[in-house]
């Protein structure tokens, strides 16, 4: 440091020694030197004791384990036995012991330290056997057909009623349990955007229900996926580049699921429903109307049904429906925020599955009628 007056003093050259006073009887100290080496010595003895405590514990620990009692052969009988997640190897080594799957817990932890295939004992609840082998414990653990869980696939396009059907026959949940947690959207995570409508929200693809899950976790599960796949695909911020609204990019995906049989058509029926909408025409999309009409497996309606007042009805009214009309996967959503370019303004299926697109309404109503017949298609 530097100051003033009072700053650090610079030293020119070795302090003088001081003289000792008068009769002083000062003892001589000892050499640095060995002062020193006393200190050493002392840490040496100190980490050697600490060494040789450390060996005798280790030893007495493996010892111990090395004479682990445990049981021989595969068990008798059945145990369910629940694994938290979390489970360190010696907690999954004592809730065995505990319920009398394994001899003892050093038997199932020895091996776990030595068997590289403790590492892959997931969470869950597993059916065993009393009076395991740890080997044999171990083995069936790392079996996924042991893990006791039920499992359901949502298929993209699946609509809310039939979700609800599918689970309900494929776990041990209750339709009006499931029902129930619909009915409380904050309780399951739906947005507020949603306005309380799960349509569209509840995500395609398998699940496993552990034992324990409730209705609302399970949906809430399948929710907050929805909302992961949409933070993925940045749809908060390429949505309004299309003029859309986040939920709107979700109503459009799950219309794909119902107009395209295809992924790759998705693209270009979505340029459909967008040149549409900038031309200021009606969508007229059969699929819309079906779900008003709760149709099952096709999307052909009746001139009635094509009268429904719903807001849904895109013969009835411009624009997209409120909402979203099933749950569209990934494929659908990307192909929503990603139109193909064309002009193209009318589209239809043929039987073989490939999809006509025109600009032309007299060419497209000629190429659909040469496929199904006179009368039988419209703008």
């Amino acid at each position: 440091m530097s100051g003033g007056d009072g700053g650090l003093t610079m030293l020119t050259g070795p302090e003088e020694p001081r003289p000792s006073r008068p009769g002083s009887r000062r003892k001589a100290e000892p050499p640095a030197k060995k002062k020193s080496g006393l200190k050493n010595i002392i840490a040496l003895i100190a980490v050697a004791a600490i060494l040789v405590g450390g060996y005798v514990v280790v030893t007495k620990v493996m010892d111990r384990m090395g004479g682990a009692d445990d049981y021989s052969g595969s068990g008798t009988g059945t145990v369910e036995v629940t694994i938290p997640s979390g489970a360190s190897g010696i907690d999954i080594a004592r809730i065995l012991a505990k319920d009398d799957v394994v001899k003892s817990s050093e038997a199932f932890y020895q091996l776990s330290l030595s068997d590289s295939r403790a590492q892959q004992v997931q969470p869950g609840t597993y059916r065993l056997r009393k009076q395991m082998s740890a080997e044999a414990a171990l083995t069936v653990l790392v079996d996924p057909s042991a893990r006791i869980q039920a499992k359901f696939t949502v298929p993209e396009g699946a609509r809310v009623g039939q979700i609800v059907e599918i689970i309900s026959k494929n776990t041990e949940l209750k339709a009006e349990d499931l029902e129930a947690a619909l009915d409380d959207p904050a309780t399951i995570g739906l947005p507020d955007y949603a306005n309380g409508n799960p349509e569209g929200y509840l995500y395609p693809e398998t699940y496993f229900v552990e034992p324990g899950d409730d209705a609302k976790a399970v949906l809430s599960r399948m929710v907050k996926q929805t909302l992961k796949v949409a933070k993925d695909l940045d749809i908060g911020s390429r949505a309004p580049a299309l003029g859309l609204s986040g939920e709107e990019v979700l109503t459009v995906a799950s219309i794909l699921e119902y107009e395209g049989q295809k992924d790759e058509d998705y693209a270009k029926i979505a340029r459909v429903l967008y040149n549409r909408i900038e031309q200021g025409m009606p969508l007229q999309l059969d699929s819309t109307v079906s779900y008003v009409s709760e149709r099952k497996g096709d999307v052909w309606t009746t001139a009635e049904e094509r009268a429904n007042p719903s807001l849904y009805n895109t013969y009835q009214h411009a624009g997209l429906p409120p909402g979203p009309i099933g749950s569209p996967g990934e494929a659908s959503i990307q192909a929503a925020l990603n139109p193909a370019q064309g002009p193209w303004l009318y589209f239809f299926a043929t039987k073989d599955g490939s999809v006509i697109y025109n600009e032309d309404f007299g060419k497209h109503t000629r190429d659909c009628q040469a496929e199904y017949g006179a009368g039988s298609c419209g703008g």
